[in-house]
């Protein structure tokens, strides 16, 4: 059986178990899972490499890429905004950026960008992939699109695009880069090994990953779902990984370890408060997370309940057995979770990516162990 470290109570021994059969059954590199009640680390479990050359164990310090669990880090920092008095969620977008307002966009609220309802998923026509580390840029082409479907019709996820969306209105409210002020404000003051936008001198401690060997299953090939994923220039590329990693996009280039995100996801599991600390009001919580639309996703292919920002349980159980959860899911299997019923939260981040949209079978796996054991 694989060799599991770290935090690893008795009360928690399914959930050892289940971790360590992952890796015998061939579906780790490396990966950790960490669990927190009241803010505090019950859990954290650890095992595999953090490279593909298997040679540099997956440690403590090791940072893995998150992906779009990168989205709930920046719901966390909007949220705090909301929580400040800086941003009403109702209010439309344009109030804030004016030059958004073009294209018939005039109404879109910050709370239906957030639950992905702009109608923005992507470019349709040809760009540089390396377009995407220019933000401003992106910005304008965002400002100048015409939505793709009536914006609060329906949800469709804005799998990149949605940063820019976030961090444009954290930057119009406070001249603030997100990936900055969340170093700042959260990560620094409580501890968390939680970046977005990752400096020079932190990159010796990224796992590498490895990409699945098929594509994940979108259904029927909608225009939504071609410009959102399907498009050569889809994602940021063509630059080197130390770009990509030093890029504060705050829709895809998190590194985290799962400590840091469980601790995170506590505040909202916690009614704002972590380490005897206010961070957010219970009030400005139940405004992020109350559900803002519910139905088919016009770019993934599942029904969907939002909030702003966070991905609600109901109907998915991919976060646990109650329905109160939420989270967010990163492209090959990361993600982190909040239950405010149990005071729960939790994170899973590993190397090894799969072809899952969300609900990736590991992380489902070990919640539902986890559940378990309380």
């Amino acid at each position: 059986m694989a060799e599991v470290r770290g935090l690893a109570p008795s009360r928690f021994e399914p959930v050892r178990e289940v971790f360590a059969r992952h890796f015998d059954d061939g579906l780790e590199l490396g990966a950790r899972f960490a669990l927190a009640i009241e803010g505090e680390v019950v859990l954290d479990l650890m095992a595999g490499f953090a490279d593909r050359a298997i040679t540099r164990p997956f440690a403590d310090d090791t940072l893995t890429p998150v992906f779009s669990t990168t989205k709930a880090i920046a719901a966390l920092m909007v949220a705090s905004l909301v929580d400040e008095g800086e941003v009403d969620y109702e209010a439309p977008i344009a109030g804030l950026w004016q030059e958004f307002a073009d294209a018939g966009k005039d109404r879109v609220t910050i709370a239906e960008a957030l639950s992905h309802q702009a109608g923005l998923p992507g470019f349709a026509e040809p760009m540089n992939a390396r377009d995407w580390f220019d933000a401003g840029l992106i910005g304008a082409r965002l400002a100048a699109m015409s939505p793709m479907w009536p914006p609060g019709s329906a949800s469709g996820y804005h799998p990149v695009t949605f940063g820019y969306l976030a961090g444009e209105i954290f930057r119009r409210a406070t001249g603030r880069d997100l990936g900055v002020a969340f170093r700042e404000d959260i990560a620094v003051p409580f501890g968390l090994d939680a970046w977005i936008g990752l400096p020079d001198s932190e990159h010796f401690r990224c796992a590498e990953t490895r990409k699945p060997s098929t594509q994940p299953d979108l259904g029927s090939l909608t225009e939504p779902r071609r410009v959102a994923f399907r498009t050569a220039w889809a994602s940021p590329g063509g630059v080197s990984l130390a770009d990509w990693r030093r890029a504060s996009i705050p829709s895809v280039t998190g590194h985290a370890t799962a400590p840091a995100l469980a601790r995170m996801m506590a505040i909202l599991a916690c009614d704002g408060r972590l380490d005897g600390r206010q961070v957010l009001s219970p009030a400005t919580i139940a405004s992020a997370i109350v559900e803002r639309i519910n139905g088919p996703d016009l770019v993934l292919p599942f029904d969907l309940s939002w909030g702003a920002g966070f991905l609600r349980n109901e109907g998915l159980s991919i976060y646990g057995p109650g329905q109160a959860s939420f989270g967010h899911s990163g492209w090959g299997g990361s993600c982190a979770f909040a239950d405010p019923k149990r005071r729960l939260s939790g994170a899973y981040v590993m190397n090894r990516q799969s072809a899952y949209l969300i609900g990736d079978p590991r992380p489902v796996a070990l919640i539902e162990a986890a559940y378990a054991c309380l």
